[in-house]
């Protein structure tokens, strides 16, 4: 959640600074605000402005000049206050001297607020982050040092953060700190750059270090210093992110969603590529850092992911029971550790994430590690820090994903999975002969999702009839369960209208009551052998004088069950959910466009949560 940007070097910060505010905005767009630093003026050493609401309202609110070539910058997604100018980072010290922004949670902020309170210091926003510019300028008034005064605010605080600070009396740098969100540097030509995502600030470089938590770090223009609270020196080096500015822009698509939906052909074989085995009729991953001998000694796989992580991960567990035959279910990573799970041995933990840093399930993979357990990932950011806590894991690479609404990461999940089942049946009693069907499947689906694609029309025209009602169902059966839970949370997060999915045969047992012609029902009806009592189900909506969108295969004769249909290309049994969820993308684009809704920011949401 919320996103930073730092600057320290020849140019003017401000530039900089908006440029990569508006590049991190799908973490949060509630307010924005930047601070700049200018020693050579006497009157305003520094300057801050803030705006409600998005980067663009920041960008009209700043002055004509902006002078300073130090300064940080923030984009919010609101925890404590509401959404407001006095609440917009970056803060300041009761003394002017300090400015602060940070992403996470303050735990103890009550306290230290009272604390500060008690002193005499007035406070002027409802956040947890303003107490950190006050602790800091405390200490600066004491006599510490700038980078000591941090690390001695910093040990008053329970929670997380990334921090970057400036001080008006040490122009030349900004001092940054993290512990459970991400936090890195950019190593420019006489330059430095600080941002919580690589997208800030592809622009300049394509170097960037890395911060673990417990890492601190000052840094100027030539360069940076990392250490810990202890003051221990740490020796964080410079890789190379393969990012450009390219895929970072919409070309020519209306809305990130669309250019990301549209992208997934090319993004899953280029996934797929390398990772089919025809020798042997299995899947490669060797990022699991698991032998054959290894995985089979797995009895059972537990999923964990948050919001469409979650659903793809019961999709996942379906493929894997169905390829593998090792019980598999999936959980929501943000209960996980809360009921105090027990960690088997025998058990494969596997977390799922776009971003890698979900808050939730970074706990969750620290839960089973402090157990004992294995966990690998499913992980779309490389070098993460999900990515670089689990034990191995599956790299999705399925590029940048702007829309907050995650789209071909979701599919790329879905892919990952059916590799994992894969791998996994290989290994116990998946004969060869399925292991090359499932393989010449996986090698299938790129070219029919770009069919799908091609019927975008037609969706368009279904999905503009479905946002006109004020409620829907969406519904399937076993395996098409995960994809109507997916296909209604990805409607209602950009459309504000209410959608709940429900397994088909629980209609009968209480929803059915809310069927009328006002509410319309999308139904996941593969050809599966199922399809009979799926065909019922639609009849008894029908019945109700429900209307009903049938998502289903080619030849398939649904009669007067659905009013409408749309086809989806047949693949293996198995893989088919991951197919039957790309018509469900297309319905809520299309429907929140027709609502006029902003598609990519979708209100009271962020891409990447990093708060509990």
């Amino acid at each position: 959640m919320c996103g930073i940007v730092g600057y320290v070097g020849p140019q003017q910060a401000a530039p900089v600074l908006v440029e990569g505010l508006t590049r991190l905005e799908y973490r949060g767009y509630d307010s924005a605000g930047i601070a700049v630093l200018n020693p050579r003026s006497t009157a305003h050493p520094s300057r801050v402005v803030r705006a409600k609401g998005r980067v663009r309202d920041l960008e009209a609110a700043l002055p004509a000049r902006l002078a300073g070539t130090v300064g940080i910058g923030h984009t919010r997604w609101a925890t404590h206050g509401e959404p407001s100018e006095r609440n917009a980072h970056p803060h300041t010290s009761y003394d002017g001297r300090v400015h602060v922004v940070h992403n996470g949670i303050i735990d103890n902020f009550h306290a230290l607020r009272s604390r500060l309170t008690a002193d005499g210091i007035e406070l002027t926003s409802d956040t947890d982050t303003e107490v950190v510019a006050h602790l800091v300028a405390r200490e600066l008034a004491g006599g510490l040092a700038f980078e000591d005064a941090v690390r001695a605010a910093v040990a008053q605080i329970d929670g997380t953060y990334a921090l970057a600070v400036t001080d008006v009396q040490n122009p030349d740098r900004v001092v940054v700190a993290r512990n459970g969100s991400p936090l890195l540097l950019g190593v420019g030509d006489g330059e430095m750059f600080v941002a919580s995502d690589a997208a800030a600030i592809v622009r300049h470089t394509s170097q960037v270090v890395l911060l673990d938590d417990g890492d601190f770090a000052s840094v100027t223009a030539d360069g940076f210093r990392t250490f810990t609270a202890d003051e221990e020196q740490t020796a964080r080096a410079a890789v190379t992110i393969d990012l450009t500015v390219e895929e970072l822009e919409l070309g020519g698509h209306a809305h990130f969603m669309h250019k990301e939906i549209h992208e997934q052909p090319e993004s899953v074989e280029r996934m797929l590529s390398g990772r089919l085995d025809d020798r042997f009729g299995t899947a490669k991953l060797d990022g699991l850092n698991l032998d054959p001998r290894e995985l089979r000694r797995f009895s059972r796989v537990k999923i964990l992911g948050c919001g469409s992580a979650y659903y793809v991960g019961q999709l996942g567990a379906s493929m894997i029971e169905d390829l593998a035959r090792v019980p598999a279910d999936a959980e929501p990573a943000s209960e996980f550790r809360y009921r105090n799970p027990i960690i088997e041995p025998s058990t494969l933990y596997v977390v799922v994430s776009q971003s890698g840093e979900t808050a939730d399930t970074l706990f969750a993979v620290r839960e089973v590690q402090r157990k004992g357990g294995t966990v690998v990932g499913l992980v779309n950011a490389v070098g993460s820090s999900i990515a670089r806590e689990v034990d191995g894991g599956i790299y999705l690479h399925a590029g940048p994903e702007v829309a907050v609404a995650s789209t071909k990461a979701l599919t790329h999940m879905g892919v990952g999975f059916a590799l994992l089942a894969l791998a996994l049946g290989r290994v116990r009693d998946l004969s060869f002969a399925d292991g090359k069907r499932i393989i010449a499947g996986l090698r299938a689906i790129p070219g029919q999702i770009a069919q799908i694609l091609g019927d975008e029309e037609d969706l368009a025209g279904a999905a503009k009839e479905l946002s006109e009602a004020p409620s829907l169902f969406f519904i399937g059966r076993v395996r098409g369960y995960p994809v109507a839970r997916e296909g209604a949370q990805k409607f209602k997060e950009i459309t504000y209208r209410h959608a709940e999915a429900y397994p088909t045969s629980e209609l009968k047992h209480g929803p059915l009551a809310l069927i009328s012609p006002e509410l319309p029902t999308v139904a996941i009806m593969p050809a599966d052998d199922l399809l009979e009592r799926n065909i019922t189900a639609a009849q008894e909506i029908r019945a109700r004088g429900g209307a009903v969108v049938a998502i289903t295969h080619p030849g398939v004769e649904l009669g007067d069950a659905a009013t409408r249909r749309i086809e989806v290309p047949r693949n293996e049994v198995e893989l088919d959910p991951i197919l039957l969820t790309i018509p469900t993308q297309l319905l809520g684009y299309h429907a929140a466009v027709a609502l006029g809704e902003d598609v990519d920011r979708p209100r009271n949401l962020a891409k990447s949560v990093t708060v509990e």
